[in-house]
């Protein structure tokens, strides 16, 4: 009679070990009498007997595993091996930093979250094009071209998984103001006239209109119904959002007599 030597672990299928697949551990122990066999994963018994099976392994299971080999003369444990389960792309999100406004001008991180193993390769895209690689993705002074919905994939050999699309919406004060006037030609008292006020802007801009330097109305549109001559003279519109201001040139309204 001797107590339990020469024992070890051996795996089947020993190569790349895939989430879904199944494992058989099989613990190979001489004794006499024939030893008992416990499991042990971590500090935990998991299992017993000579062999352990994980059908549809998961990654969860990775991990190290070792058995223990006892009968009433002695007892002997494995040496360690691990379990490394691979597994493609999975939980892939995109955070987003600043998390709050974002302002034409300042710099932005976009991060691509994601669990897999192997580690995975990371691309980006802004609709459907391609604008980067790596797990940060960085714009230093952005411009309100670059606002947009942005996304990353995720993969490995194992396969790919793309975030859900976040939005970049960038932010800036009003620009490119400008007034038009309606009709464009030579303008008639009793005549109808409109003026728009154009401006580009994220928020859109309130407007206010001065005739000369007071105001005289607000809203994209100042309409003057029976023109008189009294309404001769320099217009021009104010854009303002809670990023700046900015005023249009002044247009003049040359209002003719009949």
């Amino acid at each position: 009679m001797y107590p339990p030597r020469n024992v070890s672990v051996l795996i089947s299928g020993s190569g790349v070990i895939v989430e879904g697949y199944s494992v058989t551990l099989n613990c190979i122990s001489d004794s006499n009498p024939p030893a008992e066999i416990s499991w042990i994963k971590g500090g935990t018994i998991v299992g017993s007997g000579r062999i352990y099976s994980i059908s549809k392994i998961s990654s969860d299971d990775s991990g190290e595993y070792k058995c223990k080999s006892i009968n009433e003369h002695g007892e002997k444990y494995s040496d360690a091996v691990t379990l490394n389960v691979m597994y493609p792309p999975r939980s892939v999100s995109v955070s987003i930093s600043p998390s709050g406004v974002i302002v034409e001008g300042d710099s932005v991180t976009l991060n691509c979250i994601s669990d897999s193993n192997p580690p995975a390769e990371i691309s980006w895209f802004k609709g459907g094009t391609i604008v980067g690689s790596g797990r940060v993705f960085s714009i230093s002074k952005i411009s309100s071209d670059e606002s947009g919905e942005y996304k990353c994939k995720s993969i490995n050999k194992h396969g790919g998984t793309y975030s859900d699309t976040v939005t970049l919406n960038v932010m800036y004060p009003p620009r490119s103001v400008s007034v038009s006037i309606s009709p464009s030609g030579v303008i008639v008292e009793g005549d109808s006239v409109t003026l728009s006020c154009i401006s580009d802007s994220n928020p859109p801009a309130e407007i206010s209109w001065f005739k000369g330097g007071t105001i005289v109305g607000s809203g994209r549109i100042f309409s003057i119904s029976k023109i008189s001559s009294d309404d001769s003279g320099e217009y021009k519109c104010k854009s303002i959002n809670e990023h700046g201001e900015k005023y249009s040139d002044n247009v003049t309204l040359n209002v003719f007599c009949e």
